[in-house]
């Protein structure tokens, strides 16, 4: 049924409703008539004659007093009767055949529509869907399915197609396409079951019509000559043709939308190219960028690239649309002007190196992508004269190169500036005049610019770490020279007191000449601290274990003004240090802070686990690939300016009142922390305070061999011990004082002293003798030939010979030039005569 004609109206195949309706209301008054007659013949005959003469006379009344009333308009009797007529009219005219049936499956009614569907003509003809198609292959578990809803009085619809049409008017059979559906509906006389069927044969032809034409349209986009893409604002790709994926060797088999960004095909230095600011020209206007693409397999692809946004656009919002147009070589017909100027353009775009054309103001004519990057966008703009981008400092360089290039001055020399913003950053600047050739062009000078903040903070890293080499190198030798000088003064003063006694008007005075001394060698092993030359003796350490240890000594140390907290994290890493020094580097600091903190304060000793991407992220340059244990010490005192942060580590430096410091605990602390192979770094703000971080090496037990433990090396101390000897001794040293020293002093001892004063001698000494020297002492640092030079010759003749080495230096700082394995002992520099007694005693014992 396609439609129904004006002031008709269709009759419906089956209506048992309304006849229904006029049955029962005539049953209903012919009953009641019948009830009151019986009730009335209950009487007698005579009054029930009456009485029923008395009814019908008054309902003919009625009849007649309603027939004139309705035709006067008093009384209406349509309102009820045009509701359902409407409703019963809307559903005889639909478009889509309906069938209702009661709970047993008799039909009730059948519109015109589902006739027509199913093709039935007569109301005799009309079959319920479960019989029409029960035998269906193609619709009987549709039909089935609704059929069990039915029962369940639930709703719902199925789509089936058939091969045939049901109505079978249809010359050649074709395919027909079927929406059915059911649902509950509940009347005054029961629950009844509403069943509508639709042919959707056209809307289906349409829609495969629909996807058709989509399909077609997305394979003539996906193989166009040209690439094509989709990006929202964050650059992810919504959308990639299969020409550009071919370009770009992407597999479109396993491309996802919005799962990567178009930046990692474009060079770094283009990304701003790309920014929403780049493009915010007439959004009717595409954008035109000619840059060079990076394909999956690291190659160059020349492209022009078309952008619009997608503005107002509701089904993709914040869409970039952009066109890609292949600019290589094959693609471009040779020495055409257009592309000369497309390969300057990408050549200009793609430039590591920041290029802007200036006017004769200094604004901005045209520039390229890192010049935005390096600059600022609204500098590239050219908003505003460039010189307002750098600081003060390099503003009348520029000013001046400018000045020359209008003049078209050549060679102007290159600009060093620093660019505003945190941090800044330095740029070197070189610029260079436009020649005029004609043409209406507002461009006056060519200004390069490099970033070179990096090489500035290498060179500052260089020029720093030379200093503190230099430094180093000049208090590692004045404490060498000073230790002999000890040495001498130890060893003199210790026979001095062999003579005199505690009654001895001289022994106080040789007592403190040994304590000066003593306390002189103090200061030089702090010197050798900050040289990083003196004996360490790493082992494994937890740095929670070891802080926790000394609470009760930082106690005491950060004094009653002062509060002190620990915050450790938990499964801190090993490292290797020497527990000894490391104690002594966390007492300077913590005495550091508190005298930072004159009026008190608060001393946090912390510590946690800082694995290797992390460590990049503080951003400093000198700490080096690894994962590592920091360990900070911070104090809420006066900080201090970056000035003296700057010397804070170096030898004798010291913001302190004279007498009250000696400069050499800070620098102590640096040089253990550089020898324990880590890194230490000051962060200071005037009226805030200070936080020293000390990065130690992780430690991993395997990766790392046994330490070795030289018995030789540790001095005994045993009062009881028996340190007379009568072996036969060559002992080596430069220093006449020295040497004679120690020569008398293990000569007390009962041992037979051979000397020597440089290592060709001793060889000498030793080819006398005939090899009869069962222990070799030698100083390390000696002309002609040095410790480590004469053990390795001797031990050619004598592999077994026993030796001790003496020196002012760390063990390892000579050790590394040893064959790997050698065994010696050492003794360092300064020593008292029973230091030196004592490791000839133990390494002849061995």
């Amino acid at each position: 049924m396609n439609g129904v004609a004006m002031g008709t109206v269709e009759k419906p195949l089956i209506d048992r409703a309304a006849a229904a309706s006029g049955v029962r209301r005539l049953l209903v008054l012919g009953g009641g008539l019948i009830l009151l007659a019986a009730v009335l013949a209950l009487f007698g005959h005579a009054y029930g004659a009456i009485a029923l003469v008395i009814i019908f006379g008054a309902l003919a009344i009625a009849g007649i007093a309603a027939i004139f009333a309705t035709a006067l308009g008093f009384v209406q009797f349509t309102g009820r009767i045009a509701e359902g007529a409407i409703a019963k009219d809307f559903l005889d005219t639909a478009r889509t055949g309906t069938l209702i049936v009661d709970r047993k499956g008799r039909i009730i009614y059948a519109n015109r529509a589902y006739g027509e569907a199913t093709g039935a003509t007569t109301a005799a003809s009309v079959k319920t869907l479960e019989r029409l198609l029960a035998r269906e292959p193609e619709a009987s578990e549709a039909i089935y399915a609704l059929a069990n809803l039915a029962r369940e009085n639930r709703a719902g619809h199925r789509e089936f197609r058939l091969p045939r049409s049901l109505s079978g008017s249809e010359a050649a059979p074709a395919a027909h396409w079927y929406r059915a559906s059911v649902r509950p509906l509940a009347t005054s006389s029961g629950m009844l079951q509403a069943w509508q069927i639709l042919d959707i044969t056209a809307d289906r032809k349409h829609e495969e019509s629909s996807f058709q034409d989509l399909q077609h349209a997305i394979d003539y986009l996906d193989k166009a000559p040209a690439g094509f893409f989709a990006a929202d604002a964050d650059h992810r790709i919504a959308y990639l043709n299969a020409t550009l994926a071919g370009w770009l060797d992407v597999d479109l088999s396993e491309f996802k939308p919005f799962s990567r960004s178009i930046l990692e095909f474009v060079p770094e230095v283009s990304h701003a190219l790309l920014s929403p600011r780049a493009n915010a020209s007439d959004p009717d206007v595409p954008t035109v960028i000619d840059l060079d693409l990076v394909t999956e397999r690291g190659q160059s692809l020349p492209v022009r690239l078309l952008r619009r946004s997608a503005e107002g656009d509701a089904a993709a919002p914040g869409i970039v649309r952009t066109l890609v147009l292949n600019r290589g070589g094959d693609n471009e017909a040779p020495g055409s002007l257009e592309v000369v100027e497309a390969r300057f353009t990408r050549f200009f775009n793609s430039s590591p190196m920041a290029i802007a054309a200036l006017d004769e103001h200094g604004r901005v004519v045209r520039a390229n992508a890192v010049f935005g990057q390096l600059f600022g966008q609204e500098a590239a703009a050219g908003g505003a004269e460039i010189e307002r981008s750098l600081r003060e400092g390099g503003r009348e360089g520029l000013r001046q190169a400018l000045a020359a290039a209008t003049t078209g001055r050549a060679g102007i020399p290159a600009i060093d500036a620093e660019i505003e913003g945190e941090p800044p950053r330095s740029v070197r600047l070189y610029i260079s005049a436009v020649p005029k050739a004609g043409g209406d062009t507002d461009e006056a000078a060519i200004l390069y610019g490099v970033d070179i903040t990096e090489q500035r903070v290498l060179e500052d890293q260089y020029a720093k770490s030379q200093k503190m080499q230099a430094i180093g190198n000049l208090a590692g030798g004045i404490a060498h020279d000073f230790n002999n000088v000890l040495t001498i003064i130890t060893a003199s003063v210790d026979f001095l007191l062999l003579n005199h006694r505690t009654g001895d008007p001289s022994f106080q005075d040789l007592l403190l000449i040994k304590q000066s001394a003593n306390r002189a060698a103090s200061l030089v092993r702090q010197l050798l601290a900050y040289s990083r030359r003196q004996t360490m003796r790493p082992k494994m350490l937890s740095l929670t274990d070891v802080i926790a240890d000394m609470h009760l000594l930082l106690k005491r140390v950060s004094g009653d003004n002062t509060k002190l907290e620990r915050h450790h994290e938990r499964d801190l890493w090993p490292v290797m240090a020497d527990i000894g020094q490391f104690e002594q580097v966390i007492t300077n600091l913590v005495q550091n802070a508190r005298d930072a903190m004159p009026g008190g304060g608060k001393i946090t000793i912390s510590t946690r686990n800082v694995p290797a991407d992390e460590a990049r992220r503080f951003g400093y340059g000198e700490l080096t690939e690894g994962d590592y244990v920091l360990v900070e010490v911070a104090d809420t005192g006066t900080g201090m300016p970056a000035e003296v942060a700057e010397r804070i580590f170096e030898p004798f430096f010291t913001t302190k009142e004279i007498g009250k410091g000696t400069g050499l605990g800070l620098s102590m602390v640096y040089g253990i922390v550089k020898q324990s192979g880590g890194f230490i770094f000051v962060e200071s703000t005037q009226g805030e305070g200070t936080a020293f971080r000390i990065f130690l090496p992780r430690h991993i037990p395997a990766q790392v061999a046994a330490i070795k433990s030289d018995a030789g090396s540790v001095a005994v101390s045993n009062a009881k011990m028996d340190l007379s000897g009568t072996a036969s001794i060559l002992l080596v040293e430069d220093e006449d004082h020295v040497r004679a020293g120690n020569v008398r002093a293990l000569k007390m001892r009962g041992y037979e002293v051979h000397e020597a004063a440089s290592g060709i001698e001793a060889l000498e000494v030793m080819e006398e003798l005939e090899g009869r020297i069962d222990l070799v002492v030698s100083d390390v640092v000696m002309p002609e030939m040095d410790g480590p030079t004469l053990l390795r010759e001797m031990r050619q003749k004598r592999p077994d010979l026993k030796f001790i080495f003496v020196s002012g230096y760390a063990e390892d700082a000579f050790a590394k030039n040893l064959p790997e394995g050698e065994k010696f002992g050492f003794l360092a520099k300064p020593f008292s005569l029973r230091d030196l007694a004592v490791s000839v005693k133990t390494m002849l014992d061995e």
